[in-house]
């Protein structure tokens, strides 16, 4: 399988997902679109994966074809994911609203999964975070669950073959340096009782090592909606 990434930032790149890709056999194209690659065709790759993006940035050159994209995608059978700004692209498209939280969300955060979560995960998990922007959850979508900031930290559409995740289970202790080095916090993450400082984010490596299998444990699932 061949999935292609949609990148926006030097600094919120694939972090674990391309060695998962390629440890699982899967080859991977990333289009940097912040660089000003176009964005694949829509009949390209057998899967699309739309990362993040740093908030509060305005529309870009690469964003009304990452929208055409998304809908078509959307309009398919491939699988489709979304990261922090690629799920409220992917919600928004369905009809969500996305909004600017209460509260910024930065760090380690745990996460509670829904009873109606679709999703193979444990009941209770820590996710990295990086926002303050929220979305609504799309109609027919089945919620993954949420934090005590975020109450809907992701969704799954149509059977799974569409998930969009708002905390971040590819980070990386690399890929968490690399935002705290070059990305403004979001919008008023120090007066938020749910943002952390940098020690705190990365005292722990084990941390980034428990989100391993989580990532595993979702792209697997996610993935086995491609048809055959």
């Amino acid at each position: 399988m061949h999935v292609h990434l949609l990148q926006h930032s030097p600094h919120l790149g694939p972090a674990r997902i391309g060695d998962w890709l390629d440890s699982m056999g899967h080859s991977h194209t990333v289009f940097h679109l912040d660089q000003g690659e176009l964005p694949p065709r829509p009949g390209e790759g057998d899967a699309l994966i739309v990362l993040d993006a740093p908030e509060d940035v305005p529309p870009a050159d690469w964003a009304r074809g990452e929208r055409k994209l998304i809908e078509r995608t959307l309009d398919g059978h491939k699988p489709l994911l979304g990261i922090g700004h690629g799920a409220k692209q992917i919600a928004e498209a369905l009809g969500a609203t996305i909004s600017r939280g209460t509260l910024a969300e930065t760090g380690w955060q745990t996460v509670t999964l829904a009873e109606a979560s679709p999703f193979d995960l444990p009941e209770r998990f820590e996710a990295f975070t990086w926002h303050r922007e929220i979305f609504g959850l799309p109609e027919d979508a089945l919620p993954l669950g949420g934090s005590a900031a975020s109450p809907l930290q992701g969704f799954a559409w149509d059977a799974g073959r569409v998930v969009g995740l708002l905390c971040h289970l590819e980070a990386t202790a690399e890929s968490v340096t690399a935002m705290l080095d070059h990305l403004p916090r979001p919008a008023g993450d120090a007066e938020s009782p749910h943002g952390q400082d940098r020690e705190a984010m990365l005292d722990d490596p084990k941390r980034f090592d428990r989100l391993a299998p989580l990532l595993d444990r979702l792209l697997t699932q996610w993935l086995r909606t491609a048809p055959a």
